[in-house]
């Protein structure tokens, strides 16, 4: 088929009515809608090849890119540090714990078995190590768990994205700017870097949160305010990112200050007008919005990629990786429940196979294929063929989670969580 501009505004409007059909038919039959939006990019590029996605790849990192901006920063809104302090502790212990073991498994892997230097080996285990929270979310969403093992898992999700763009940041950085041979260079440079970036960005983002909060109620009544705030959300990650601070970490901890300071409770401890009822649930509906709009087309053209050749050759590998990741996550689930008390077998078992890559999974392995472009190339293949078979396992979870059901009214639910 010719892609005209007529036939490209139709796909266009087509990929929309089928995500929106895939999110429908994923919150009825838990299959996640990442596997359907990634078939179809299959089917437009390689099999039918109406799309070719190696004339874009600067399009495709950059709407990704968006994606996660819009993600991370519903994400934050969403996060009540203050209700949840306790869950708060477990949740981070726990997703620390898993994504430093995962971690340092792949790059054994690597190491090992695909025979790849350090820090190569390094920069492929950081994007693979992240679970994606854009999937994880949703999914907490339609399962009844009990208030405390649903709020740890959703602080994990939550935090889970911006450590390993954290991570990938750093790694990027040391890989552009210096040549360190030993491991213990390159771990000592990383944490370094790490704890730099991430305390630069959390200053940035209260700082500009302080800020717009304080803008917000001259604004509010204005016509296209809530543009105003996207465009606020894009500033922090820019500013960020120009200061090497860590850009998402930022973009996260921005929503979390504005959702803290738009809650009615700390008017009068902070002594300013705060927005009107409703406007902070405003900001999150339309920010959700955005983010389902370009995440779809994201996916679609993640799918158009992938080289089947490539996928055949990384069967192995990738199911190599996927042992590693659920044996890392078995370990860390196990080590972590001196944070998280009283769970049972079963609840250690759905927190055990909720380890899918999505969205921050492909975003963060094309920006290392990048940086190392001759070295990586087989990455995206790679990553293609591990989100498949997680998000496979996260079927198998929402299954599994049936008996976990909480009775109506038993419990009070945790959050809305981002609708992504």
């Amino acid at each position: 088929m010719t892609l005209t501009l007529t036939n490209l505004f139709g796909l266009l409007g087509g990929l929309l009515v089928l995500a929106y059909v895939a999110n429908r038919f994923s919150r009825r039959t838990r299959v996640p809608d990442v596997i359907v939006l990634l078939g179809s990019g299959i089917v437009l590029g390689p099999v039918l090849h109406w799309i070719d996605a190696a004339s874009f790849p600067g399009i495709i990192r950059g709407v990704g890119t968006l994606a996660l901006i819009l993600i991370l920063f519903a994400a934050g809104l969403e996060l009540d540090l203050r209700r949840s302090l306790r869950q708060f502790v477990s949740g981070m212990v726990l997703g620390i714990i898993s994504y430093v073991l995962t971690m340092g498994g792949v790059t054994y892997f690597c190491l090992r078995m695909l025979h790849m230097g350090r820090l190569p080996a390094m920069m492929v285990a950081a994007p693979l190590a992240c679970m994606s929270g854009s999937i994880v979310l949703p999914i907490l969403d339609q399962l009844d768990l009990r208030f405390d093992l649903k709020t740890t898992l959703v602080i994990e999700a939550s935090f889970g994205d911006g450590l390993g763009a954290l991570v990938v940041g750093v790694l990027l950085g040391m890989a552009g700017g210096t040549n360190l041979q030993s491991a213990g260079a390159i771990v000592r440079g990383m944490f370094a870097m790490f704890f730099f970036r991430f305390l630069l960005a959390v200053i940035i983002a209260v700082v500009a949160g302080f800020l717009w909060v304080r803008l917000l109620p001259h604004i509010s009544d204005k016509q296209f305010w809530q543009a105003l705030t996207f465009a606020a959300v894009l500033m922090v990650y820019s500013v960020t990112h120009a200061l090497g601070g860590s850009d998402l970490v930022a973009v996260m901890v921005f929503g979390a200050t504005l959702t803290s300071l738009l809650d009615p409770q700390k008017e009068l401890e902070l002594g300013f007008e705060l927005v009107q009822d409703g406007r902070s649930t405003q900001i999150h509906t339309f920010h959700s919005e955005l983010a389902f709009l370009v995440r779809s087309f994201f996916f679609v053209l993640l799918g158009t990629m992938i080289r089947l050749h490539g996928l055949r050759e990384q069967l192995l590998s990738s199911v190599g990786i996927l042992c590693v990741f659920m044996i890392a996550r078995a370990v860390a689930v196990t080590a972590s429940r001196v944070a998280w008390r009283g769970t049972s077998s079963r609840e250690r078992e759905l927190a055990m196979l909720l380890i899918p890559r999505g969205l921050i999974t492909a975003v963060l392995a094309l920006e290392v294929v990048q940086g190392m472009p001759n070295q990586l190339a087989f990455l995206p293949s790679l990553t293609f063929a591990l989100i498949l078979f997680t998000n496979v396992l996260v079927l198998v979870a929402s299954i599994r989670a049936k008996p976990l059901a909480v009775p109506e009214g038993g419990q009070a639910a945790v959050g809305a969580l981002p609708r992504t």
